[in-house]
């Protein structure tokens, strides 16, 4: 009779996977950690542009771990995560739209004397 197999993932062989609540615990913390730099980033004395694109930056990363571990989309199909990213690219335009549409002269209030000429013109 033969002995057993030895499984790869035995401690005895000193390759113990960590397990995923292992795993979530230290991306919460480098999130953490990477929240904290963000608020100490906005008080130190830089340049607007490096402070925005830090803040980009490090945001954008945190997004990524946040949907690529937290959402489970490491793990999904590629057609998930590529229906995701779409929906997210659609957002992003949709977003930049209202931006620049509500930012635009024709948002702003009228004058007293652009409201008069209105109301004459439409008498």
């Amino acid at each position: 009779m033969s002995a057993p197999a030895a499984s790869d993932h035995s401690p005895a062989h000193g390759h113990a996977e960590p397990s995923k609540l292992h795993i979530y615990v230290q991306i919460a913390m480098v999130l953490g950690v990477i929240t904290g730099f963000e608020i100490v980033l906005v008080y130190l004395p830089l340049t607007r542009w490096i402070v925005f694109t830090a803040l980009a930056i490090l945001s954008t990363v945190k997004f990524m771990f946040v949907i690529f571990y937290f959402m489970h989309l490491r793990w999904d199909k590629v057609f998930c995560t590529i229906l995701f990213f779409i929906g997210l690219v659609l957002a992003g335009g949709t977003m930049w739209a209202l931006l620049h549409l509500f930012g635009s002269e024709a948002s702003k209030p009228l004058s007293s004397a652009a409201l008069e000429i209105a109301r004459v013109a439409l008498t």
